[in-house]
């Protein structure tokens, strides 16, 4: 390279330089007035259920702490991919997040023609609740404790039969697990949504299923269905009388629903720590403990790093029950 050129590289370098300062400057100024217009919390789901009833719970305590609106906005369909795709293509200026719960971790694994990349195409803010699933029986089923359930399955193999709220479910999966881990033979119903489930459950048509704590409680206490094991490596505050799965001889079962908060990928870090924070601080309000404590769950407000670990340790799980089961669905 001549004297010429090098000089020519040297100005082009400074010149480089310059514009990257710069954008760096500009990015700090807009950081530093985050956030200047109201934030988008999109949930995968339709108005009403849990998940979305904790995401406005969420938003309005973040609200009131950012000095901003944060819109809770549903958009259902495809089994919550379809919100996820959008999301996963809006700008990443940290106005629009994903209020999402474990079940984008199923559709990561189960969905093969998903619109998104679910690792690359994300980044974890926060954890923000998390609640058990437990096992429930028609009452009628000759077995008082998880032992004897499982010693009746045993003896009955393909007698008995469970119901999800459909295939590649939360609920489907984790009967799945539960399925392998006991060495039991059980027959899937698959239903279009919970509601139907419980009801034949009630009827004695189904005779198991796995759910969240907060839907089944009012059943427990009501002696509609008769509660078995709880999913975590805890008991649940909600029913504490409720052994775990481990604790009744299923080694290695430990489910957790989650709600959790995503971005798209390429939001500033800053944004993301911050809003990880606020959301932390949120969960700590007296208040918002009482009113997750009422949905049957528990406030967290992690780090993203938690968050991404918990992520990564569910399609990993979630992938081998697929892959055990061979299930596979087509987005609609």
């Amino acid at each position: 390279m001549n004297k010429e050129q090098t000089m020519s590289a040297h100005r082009l370098f400074r010149v480089l330089s310059a514009l990257a300062l710069c954008a760096a400057a500009l990015q700090s100024v807009a950081q530093s007035d985050y956030p200047s217009k109201p934030i988008r919390l999109v949930v995968p789901l339709a108005a009403g259920g849990g998940v979305d009833l904790m995401a406005r719970i969420t938003a309005q305590k973040l609200a009131e702490q950012l000095g901003q609106q944060v819109l809770v906005e549903n958009q259902g369909g495809g089994g919550g991919t379809i919100a996820a795709a959008a999301v996963a293509r809006a700008a990443p200026d940290g106005y629009t997040f994903m209020f999402a719960s474990m079940s984008a971790a199923v559709n990561a694994v189960v969905y093969t023609n998903l619109k998104y990349d679910p690792v690359n195409d994300f980044a974890s803010v926060t954890l923000v609740a998390r609640f058990p699933l437990v096992l429930v029986v028609n009452p009628d089923t000759p077995a008082r404790d998880m032992k004897a359930f499982i010693a009746l399955l045993r003896a009955n193999p393909g007698k008995y039969n469970y119901g999800s709220s459909g295939i590649g479910s939360i609920t489907h999966l984790a009967a799945e697990l539960f399925k392998t881990l006991a060495q039991v033979d059980m027959l899937h119903v698959p239903y279009k949504g919970n509601a139907a489930v419980v009801a034949d459950l009630f009827a004695g048509r189904v005779t198991m299923m796995i759910d969240g704590v907060p839907p089944q409680a009012k059943n427990i206490a009501a002696g509609k269905v008769r509660a078995l094991a709880v999913t975590t490596t805890t008991r649940s505050e909600v029913l504490p009388n409720v052994p775990t799965m481990i604790e009744s001889g299923i080694t290695d079962y430990d489910i957790a629903f989650w709600t959790a908060i995503f971005a798209p990928s390429r939001t500033p870090r800053a944004i993301i720590e911050r809003l990880a924070a606020e959301t932390a601080k949120a969960m700590k309000h007296p208040d918002t403990v009482k009113r997750m404590k009422d949905l049957g769950s528990e406030g967290v407000g992690s780090t993203p790093e938690v968050l991404e670990r918990l992520w990564r340790q569910d399609l990993a799980r979630y992938g081998k029950i697929v892959r055990d089961s061979g299930i596979k669905l087509d987005v609609q």
